[in-house]
């Protein structure tokens, strides 16, 4: 019975290990931000040819009136929660404004941006003979 309990907790401690390692390990992006951790630009990406996916919208919410505002890292990172619920790659020309109060909140930051996918890259010609 003391075999069957240790394998028991044996087995328990490895699917945790391998859970929480899995975890921590980075997520590779095509491309990112550095300063945010994303990939999510204010501006268009001119090198390299991609498809649009759709547009993103998301509100950021202050928990109270004395919460800070949503920071543009927050902000990027919701934006970019969306797009990749979308299949996307990247997203492009995101923006937002000031927060608001709204009747569910105490402030809201309304974002934007593009979803992108970019296209395969073409194989390289070969030069003939």
């Amino acid at each position: 019975m003391q075999k069957i309990w240790s394998l028991v907790l044996g087995t328990s401690v490895l699917l945790l290990a391998s859970s929480v390692v899995a975890k921590d390990a980075p997520k590779a992006f095509v491309v990112v931000n550095e300063s945010v951790g994303v990939p999510v630009f204010p501006g268009d990406i001119s090198d390299r040819p991609y498809d649009v996916v759709g547009e993103v919208q998301a509100g950021v919410r202050k928990a109270t009136i004395f919460s800070k505002e949503a920071s543009q890292s927050k902000i990027y990172k919701e934006l970019w929660e969306r797009a990749e619920k979308l299949g996307a790659d990247a997203v492009i020309n995101a923006k937002y404004g000031d927060s608001h109060v709204t009747a569910m909140s105490w402030g809201k930051t309304n974002a934007t941006g593009t979803a992108i996918k970019f296209k395969p890259a073409a194989p390289a010609a070969t030069p003939t003979p």
